[in-house]
């Protein structure tokens, strides 16, 4: 067992299970603020930033969609470019305008964000994931 395990692997491999680790971590932390927006919005508590002027609700859903339902996707590994890029979008949003006269110290999580969300865009999902099983 011990001798598998020291096993050199594939730069394949290794590649893939780093994309792995880093669309689970960073997205299994991003849709736990996404699930507390969720809740709160479910609650009827519609007090949300509105950088753009579309309304509260509709920036709240639009977070809520990038934040949760992008971050399952992404840890899933399933639409993963389309997702990431969602999400890359939302992090910025976040870090320059919600953020934007803010210290960087504000706007430290957002950029750590999107920096792990463009390397998964530029890697793609690697091959443990559902894009990899279906789109062979």
């Amino acid at each position: 067992m011990l001798k598998k395990f020291l096993k050199p692997t594939t730069l394949t491999n290794q590649l893939s299970l780093a994309v792995l680790i880093l669309r689970l971590g960073f997205t299994g932390l991003l849709a736990t603020h996404g699930y507390g927006k969720l809740q709160s919005f479910l609650a009827g508590d519609h007090d949300f930033p509105d950088p753009f002027h579309v309304s509260p609700v509709a920036s709240q859903v639009l977070t809520i969609f990038a934040e949760f339902f992008c971050s399952i996707l992404l840890i899933l590994g399933l639409f993963t470019r389309l997702a990431s890029g969602i999400l890359i979008i939302c992090m910025l949003v976040i870090a320059f305008i919600i953020h934007g006269p803010d210290p960087l110290g504000d706007k430290e999580h957002a950029l750590l964000y999107t920096i792990a969300f463009i390397v998964i865009f530029l890697t793609g999902p690697g091959k443990y994931s559902l894009d990899a099983r279906f789109y062979k």
